[in-house]
């Protein structure tokens, strides 16, 4: 019970700086102030947007299915949310640390799809059921090209555990396990007198370890911009043609429950990418040299250091891919829906097969 809590209010309080983060990030990129008049910079204006949404009236339309229309908000958050269960915050914290993480998250977040369904068809609105269809046929079609890359991951990795692939990304001898102290030509710095079985840092992020995976990397980061529903892939949510989508008839609290849930997954996608590609909990700063630069960077595992080390470097490496993931929005055009579906069967999905083959060949090879 304290693990979720704990999650869930640290999942509201970095949603809430999110969608203040989006406003100023897209004021900018337009030339514009963005929230200015509630609190300093306009900083309380997304919690003041929250307690609006919260006192409004809860409209349920009258032909509407009652049932899946109020149920359909929970479903899809709870899909999300319990994604959250697997993610290792730090080296000590794991809300529910299992040995099938990777399946379980792909696993029940699939079960959001659902809950799109029963929105739009429990809507019982036009708009709201091709926005649904939409969004259904846009997020199965790419969880084929972000399986792979994750299955490339998990394949050099040879875990399912993200916690063990966290570790792994920590020093040298557990990047390359096939590598001895002696054997290892990688970097050239023996003759420097460094202890190479220890260097960590950026050197052993998985996108560095085995190069295939920074193409994975890249085909994941789009996949999962389709499968939040973010730009250039939001045509379920296309306002010039589905005024809002599968929720456009929702509002007040229900509405505050889809809006929480898209910057959840927004959160939730990040995470996993920076975990299975990006070094997680991990320091980047690689331990070479007398001051051995990783060393005040990393904390002490089992101690209050650590903790503090671990979650801010996962929370500053996550907030960098979102932060892209906004940049994004407000740089490229929205797809069209047959572009939409040639870059996931026609680019990414052919590119993630040969990303899975490459990973098989290069775990043998490291053997």
């Amino acid at each position: 019970m304290l693990a979720f809590l704990l999650t869930l209010m640290l999942l509201l309080g970095v949603v809430i700086v999110l969608a203040y983060a989006e406003r100023k990030v897209a004021a900018f990129m337009q030339d514009r102030l963005g929230p200015t008049e509630a609190g300093p910079y306009g900083s309380l204006q997304a919690v003041l947007d929250v307690l609006k949404l919260l006192q409004k009236e809860d409209i349920v339309p009258t032909q509407a299915d009652k049932g899946l229309f109020k149920l359909a908000p929970i479903l899809i958050f709870a899909a999300v949310f319990a994604g959250f269960a697997v993610i290792p915050f730090t080296p000590d914290l794991v809300p529910a640390g299992i040995g099938i993480g990777v399946f379980y998250l792909l696993a029940i977040i699939s079960l959001d799809v659902i809950g799109l369904l029963m929105a739009g068809w429990g809507s019982n609105n036009k708009y709201a059921m091709l926005g649904a269809m939409r969004s259904v046929a846009q997020i199965v079609s790419y969880e084929i090209p972000a399986g792979l890359a994750i299955l490339s991951a998990v394949m050099i990795c040879q875990s399912l555990d993200f916690q063990e692939i966290s570790y792994q990304q920590g020093v040298l001898m557990n990047a390359f396990p096939g590598l001895g102290y002696e054997t290892n030509w990688l970097f050239g710095i023996q003759a420097l007198g460094i202890d190479t079985t220890n260097i960590g840092g950026i050197t052993t992020w998985n996108i560095f370890r085995a190069p295939m995976l920074l193409v994975a990397f890249i085909i994941y980061f789009i996949a999962s911009l389709a499968e939040s529903n973010r730009a250039p892939f939001d045509i379920p949510e296309a306002e010039s043609e589905l005024v809002a989508g599968f929720h456009v008839e929702y509002s007040g609290f229900r509405f505050a429950v889809l809006f929480l849930a898209e910057y959840s997954m927004m959160v939730l996608v990040s995470l996993v990418a920076v975990i299975l590609f990006l070094g997680s909990w991990n320091t980047p700063l690689p331990n070479i040299g007398p001051a051995h630069l990783a060393n005040w960077t990393t904390g002490t595992v089992g101690e209050i250091s650590g903790i503090l080390w671990g979650a801010f470097w996962l929370l500053s490496k996550t907030f960098v891919l979102l932060f892209v993931q906004l940049w994004a929005r407000w740089t490229y055009p929205r797809l069209r829906v047959d572009q939409l579906m040639h870059l996931c069967w026609k680019v990414l999905t052919p590119t993630a097969l040969i990303v899975v083959l490459l990973a098989g060949l290069w775990r043998l090879l490291m053997i």
